[in-house]
């Protein structure tokens, strides 16, 4: 089997870009709703409901216990990096996001009272918790319903 046919035939791989899709497309339709507004850059963009590396990490971990076994030392692997990323994704990223806000206010507070060049920081870089739980339950039920 040649690598891309190995590519297509990989359920785990499958599970996990479905997950990505589906969230990305999620963060795009909230935003939708909630801002009123079409934001296509949402499609690729970091944060906001859900966690798409969460959701993605997550389906790829479930798919591998189900199609491996949840007693396998790769599952183990692959649930240890999904928290990993679940706690970057809510802590360290999350924080960022928070700096960056506060820089961005620091940065207009110095732009209106002097003349500086403005240059916004992206804030939305992290998840709040329910976003990482929301984009973990979207992996599980993936990886599921691909298995």
């Amino acid at each position: 089997m040649n690598f891309f046919e190995g590519i297509k035939q990989n359920d785990i791989l499958y599970a996990a870009v479905l997950s990505w899709f589906i969230a990305q497309t999620l963060k795009v339709m909230i935003t939708l709703l909630v801002e009123k507004e079409f934001k296509f850059e949402r499609f690729h963009g970091s944060g906001g409901m859900p966690s798409s590396h969460t959701s993605t990490i997550v389906a790829a971990s479930t798919a591998i216990g189900l199609q491996m076994g949840f007693e396998t030392p790769l599952y183990a692997m692959s649930l240890i990096m999904a928290f990993i990323v679940m706690y970057d994704a809510s802590g360290v990223r999350r924080s960022v996001g928070k700096q960056a806000k506060l820089l961005n206010d620091i940065i207009e507070d110095l732009f209106e009272h002097k003349h500086l060049q403005e240059e916004r920081l992206k804030e939305l870089i992290g998840h709040k918790p329910t976003e990482v739980v929301v984009g973990a339950l979207l992996g599980i039920l993936v990886a599921n319903w691909v298995l």
